[in-house]
């Protein structure tokens, strides 16, 4: 049968162009009353090609948070660290150098703001 192909590249798609890659996903949350604007204040580029994402959610996808915290007394967003990855680069090798620049922006935020944040890793598209 000299009809059958190879259709792999279908699936993968080119490895010689940049990919975008989810490093990171997680939760951040504050109280309501916290007056607090997480998007503005952690999104943004954290390096070249890489970007910290937040967005606010209707409601938290639990009812309560590990301490017993309704989730409904929070404002909860989804965080997303998305990378444009180029050719030969491990996504997880660039993780393990910009998870330090997250982590200090998360640190930055007053102590009323939890988070719970795990690696990703997986392509896009």
């Amino acid at each position: 049968m000299s009809d059958l192909r190879d259709d792999r590249e279908l699936w993968s798609g080119p490895q010689d162009a940049p990919r975008p890659v989810k490093l990171l996903q997680g939760y951040v949350w504050h109280p309501h009353d916290a007056g607090l604007d997480l998007a503005a204040q952690l999104s943004g580029e954290v390096a070249a090609d890489v970007h910290l994402l937040l967005d606010a959610m209707p409601r938290a996808p639990f009812a309560f948070f590990d301490d017993g915290t309704p989730s409904a007394s929070q404002v909860v967003y989804q965080l997303t660290l998305l990378a444009i990855v180029p050719p030969g680069v491990d996504p997880a090798r660039l993780l393990v150098e910009v998870a330090p620049l997250v982590e200090a922006r998360l640190e930055s935020t007053p102590p009323s703001v939890g988070w719970q944040v795990m690696e990703d890793l997986r392509e896009l598209g």
